[in-house]
C-alpha cells in the first residue's frame, strides 16, 4: 500500500493497523494503549498537528474514531545514531538501478537501532532519491553487491528476475582450509543441501528435517597461512555447546572459497559453511553463537558478495558488477 506521506530524512513514513474492534474508542486511544508509557504527550501533540494521517493522506485528530481508517502513518520520533565508520562505493548509476559496495556492519534497510546508519538511508539522502529501494539484502556483517532500484516504473521488472532466480549472485569467504580434527575431509567443489528455517523470535538459523530449501556450490580457491588473532569477538554464549571447530583462535592453514547459493536463506552461507566444519572467519553466530559484544571494526565477518550477474530486462543485455572491495584475512596473510 502506498504511504500517503513522502520519505522524510531518507526514512518511510511508519504505517500502522487499526483493530477491527476493542475497548479503544478513538485512534489515539489505541496509540495511547500501545505507546502512551513512552510519550502520551508527544502523541497528543501529533494528533493536535496533524502529524498522523489516514488513507489518501487525511490527517487524524483526537476524536478520529478507531473504524474510521483501518491504516495510519505517521513519522517516528529518530534517536541520535552513532556515525558507522565505513562508507559506501558506488559501482554503477543509471537511470534504473543502482549498484554499490556495502561495507561490513552497514546494515542495508533500516532496523533496530540502525535508521539513518543503514545503507538505504545513507544513499536516499547522499543522492537525493527517495525512491530508492533495494532489489535484494545483503546481512549487516556481510560486504559487497548490493543493487537498489532507483525508478518505481521499472522497478517490477528487475523485482521478477529474483523473484524467478534469475540472478546469478558469488561470493567469497576465508575459513580454515580443511575441518577441525574429528570432522571427514571435504572434496571441493562440493554442494551442500539442506532444508533450512529461522524464526523471528530467534537469532540463528536452523537445520531442519525435510525436503532440501537451500543450496549452496562451494569451491575452494586457494589456501594460505593463517594468523592467531582472534577469529571471533566475545565469549562463547551460556548453554551453547561447541560445533567442532575453534571459533576463538585461527587454524593454522586458511582458505579462500567461492560459494554459488542457488536459493536465499537467511545466513544460508554461514550455515553451510559452519555445517562442513569450516565457519567462517569472525563469525559470531556459526558454529557456536557468543555473547554479543561492541562492533569491533579490525574484524570483520570473512564474508563478501563478490559478484551478481543476469540479463538487464532494459537493454536485453547480459550484465555483471563485480566488487572492489577484499577480505582482511586474505589480504593480510596471502603468501
Amino acid at each position: 500500500m502506498q504511504s500517503p506521506l513522502p520519505v522524510r530524512e531518507g526514512v518511510n513514513a511508519t504505517r500502522l493497523r487499526l483493530p477491527d474492534e476493542g475497548p479503544w474508542t478513538t485512534a489515539m486511544d489505541y496509540m495511547m494503549h500501545r505507546w502512551g508509557h513512552i510519550d502520551p504527550q508527544g502523541i497528543e501533540d501529533r494528533f493536535d498537528a496533524g502529524e498522523i494521517v489516514g488513507e489518501g493522506g487525511v490527517a487524524l485528530d483526537r476524536a478520529t474514531r478507531l473504524e474510521d481508517h483501518t491504516f495510519i502513518w505517521y513519522y517516528r520520533s529518530l534517536p541520535p545514531e552513532t556515525r558507522i565508520p565505513v562508507e559506501i562505493s558506488i559501482l554503477h548509476q543509471d537511470d534504473h538501478l543502482l549498484v554499490v559496495d556495502k561495507p561490513h556492519f552497514l546494515p542495508t534497510t533500516p532496523g533496530g537501532t540502525y535508521i539513518q546508519e543503514s545503507a538505504l538511508v545513507r544513499l536516499r539522502n547522499q543522492l537525493n532519491l527517495p525512491d530508492l529501494i533495494p532489489m535484494h539484502r545483503l546481512d549487516r556483517m556481510t560486504a559487497g553487491v548490493l543493487l537498489l532500484s532507483t525508478n518505481p516504473e521499472t522497478r517490477g521488472n528487475y523485482q521478477v528476475l529474483f523473484e524467478k532466480r534469475q540472478v546469478q549472485k558469488e561470493y567469497e569467504c576465508v575459513s580454515a582450509a580443511e575441518p577441525a580434527a574429528g570432522r571427514p575431509a571435504v572434496d571441493f567443489p562440493v554442494v551442500v543441501r539442506n532444508r533450512m528455517t529461522k524464526s523471528r523470535s530467534y537469532l540463528l538459523a536452523e537445520v531442519i528435517e525435510g525436503e532440501p530449501n537451500a543450496e549452496t556450490r562451494i569451491e575452494r580457491l586457494e589456501t594460505f597461512d593463517g594468523g592467531t588473532s582472534a577469529g571471533a569477538a566475545g565469549t562463547r554464549a551460556p548453554g551453547i555447546p561447541a560445533a567442532g571447530t575453534a571459533a576463538e583462535t585461527h587454524p593454522a592453514r586458511l582458505a579462500r572459497y567461492r560459494l554459488e547459493p542457488h536459493s536465499g536463506k537467511t545466513h544460508q552461507l554461514r550455515v553451510h559453511m559452519a555445517s562442513l566444519g569450516l565457519g567462517i572467519v569472525n563469525d559470531s553466530f556459526y558454529p557456536d553463537l557468543l555473547n554479543k559484544a561492541p562492533d569491533d571494526y579490525s574484524k570483520p565477518l570473512q564474508l563478501l558478495a563478490r559478484g551478481i550477474r543476469f540479463v538487464d530486462p532494459i537493454s536485453k543485455k547480459p550484465v555483471e558488477y563485480r566488487s572492489g572491495l577484499h577480505l582482511s584475512e586474505a589480504t593480510q596473510t596471502l603468501r
